[in-house]
């Protein structure tokens, strides 16, 4: 190879260099190497003895992180891993169910701009306040929820939900799918941009209404929005924090206790910094199985 080309190769890696090295530099120093060092650390004691296995081991069989003693019908704590898994199970077939509902409701339909706008300002309101609205929506006497329930009769459920274990969870689940609907729905509504009308002209001249043509075109059409929006929502409500620190700071009595609050816990309550990091450590490997799970599935699909 000629000097020639090879300076050209040379400038064209010194450029490249030049424009990402520093974001490299920033990557590795901030994201890479903290999380090796929490991986590292999740390994050994206080003293810093590698210890194996055994910090897992005690953050798996603590009742803080798993706890089925009083699994239903009684009401929690059950452990922040059952906590986690609970907030999953419910929040995320109510965000996904309601955001498609109100994006087809919402589509062509006069006034759909404002009406996004206004359900979307749950998603751009800051966490930590959604956390505070979310316990004054159930506070007793403040709240919006209790004295609807009140007025219609269900007097039992009119009082301060995050003060009681049993309602508690449902409280900030409940709550946080007003905070996250806007995300699903934003979503639908590009991903129902994209399919021709033919598809529901031709179906509607087949004699398909509008069921059948929300079940055999829409929901097939949608189904990359809807692998996006699950593994995105299920990775916020893995690492779940703000909302259940203003709103209960995982009470009452841990029925709200959750992972990541959990490690805030271990790391600047307790000072047990090697259990902090091992709970992120578990944090960081159901992450990873979510990814992995959905670059899987977008594959198949294609």
């Amino acid at each position: 190879m000629s000097a020639w080309r090879w300076g050209k190769r040379i400038g064209r890696w010194g450029s490249f260099l030049g424009f990402t090295a520093p974001a490299l530099l920033l990557i590795l120093f901030f994201i890479i190497l903290p999380a090796l060092q929490t991986i590292a650390l999740s390994f050994t004691d206080r003293e810093g003895a590698f210890v194996g296995l055994r910090n897992f081991a005690q953050v798996l069989s603590d009742p803080d992180t798993f706890n089925l003693t009083g699994f239903p019908p009684g009401p929690p704590p059950w452990g922040s891993i059952v906590h986690n898994a609970v907030w999953i199970l419910l929040h995320l077939p109510l965000t996904v169910g309601l955001g498609l509902i109100l994006a087809v409701l919402l589509d062509r339909a006069r006034g759909a701009t404002f009406l996004k706008s206004i359900i979307f300002l749950g998603m751009v309101t800051p966490m930590i306040v959604g956390g505070v609205i979310i316990r004054f929506l159930f506070d007793e006497n403040a709240g919006v929820v209790t004295a609807i329930l009140r007025a219609v009769g269900l007097t039992e459920l009119g009082r301060s939900w995050t003060a009681y274990p049993e309602t508690a969870l449902p409280a900030l689940i409940l709550g946080s799918v007003w905070l996250w609907v806007g995300f699903s729905m934003i979503l639908y509504s590009a991903g129902l941009a994209t399919i021709p009308r033919d598809y529901y002209e031709a179906a509607a001249v087949d004699g398909a209404g509008p069921l059948q043509q929300f079940w055999y075109i829409t929901i097939p059409s949608l189904r990359p929005v809807t692998m996006v929006i699950v593994a995105m929502t299920v990775l916020w409500e893995l690492k779940i924090f703000d909302i259940v620190y203003t709103a209960t700071l995982g009470g009452p009595g841990g029925a709200t206790m959750v992972l990541a609050l959990q490690m805030y816990f271990y790391a600047f309550r307790a000072l047990e910094f090697h259990r902090a990091a091992t709970v992120a450590t578990l944090l960081t490997l159901f992450t990873l199985i979510v990814g992995l799970w959905f670059v899987r599935t977008t594959r198949s699909s294609e």
